[in-house]
């Protein structure tokens, strides 16, 4: 199973000359750097180092992805941010999970002994809240369903219907804002009895640069999804 390493940037100068060296060439069969728009240098640097830049067209973490999604060659995707918070040594492990029969594996920032230097008190309750209510609305069995940091077989966007832009729709609506596809993959992959792992990766602090979160419209929208799902989307049948 081939791999790609998707590293989404916006003004991450500072940690993608920390982070990209970090990741290993054998580790990989493609890595595409995706940004969304950085003017701090990130792009030209990492095009004069040779990393593959894609530049997306649509503003969001999920149109990222979408646009991306063509050019990807791996049959296993694997999304990080390159700005601290997801330490790469945890890559094999994550990868030889999928590569061992996992459909997800999640680099979880709460397993076990792991931590997250990055959280405050809004956004530590926050992902205990959500990770929290898709164990019991879905039965998952997750410690942390909302991180970027995570390995996935490539199938597993059609099998959750990850690009359907009706799942996204009236959530993004509502809170007048653009939110991505983890927290739903999380749900629906509970919900579809997926094989799910995860990998205690603990979150360091970033370096460098601003934190884009839009914490109470994004997690209205994630809150008002994981209600949803209850009838909203059914897993497909097995063929």
């Amino acid at each position: 199973m081939t791999v790609s390493i998707v590293a989404l940037t916006l003004n991450e100068i500072d940690g993608v000359k920390v982070i990209l060296p970090a990741i290993r060439r054998e580790w990989y069969d493609q890595l595409i750097v995706v940004d969304g728009g950085s003017r701090d240098g990130t792009i030209e640097w990492c095009r004069e180092h040779g990393y593959e830049v894609f530049e997306q067209r649509r503003r969001g973490i999920r149109y990222a992805y979408l646009d991306v999604l063509p050019h990807l060659t791996g049959d296993i995707i694997l999304t990080l941010s390159p700005d601290g918070n997801c330490a790469p040594e945890f890559i094999p492990e994550m990868i030889a999970k999928v590569r061992e029969g996992c459909d997800l594996v999640i680099g979880s920032r709460y397993l076990g002994d792991a931590h997250s230097d990055d959280d405050d008190a809004i956004t530590g309750f926050g992902n205990w809240l959500f990770t929290g209510t898709v164990n019991l609305l879905h039965g998952g069995h997750y410690t942390d369903a909302m991180v970027i940091y995570r390995a996935f077989q490539r199938q597993l966007i059609d099998d959750l219907d990850l690009t359907a832009e009706a799942t996204y729709a009236l959530p993004e609506k509502l809170f007048r804002t653009i939110i991505s596809w983890e927290p739903i993959m999380a749900v629906r992959a509970a919900k579809a009895a997926k094989r799910i792992a995860e990998v205690p990766a603990g979150e360091p602090a970033r370096l460098g640069g601003e934190r884009k979160l839009q914490i109470f419209r994004w997690g209205g929208a994630y809150y008002f999804q994981f209600w949803r799902e209850l009838w909203y989307w059914r897993p497909k049948p097995n063929k």
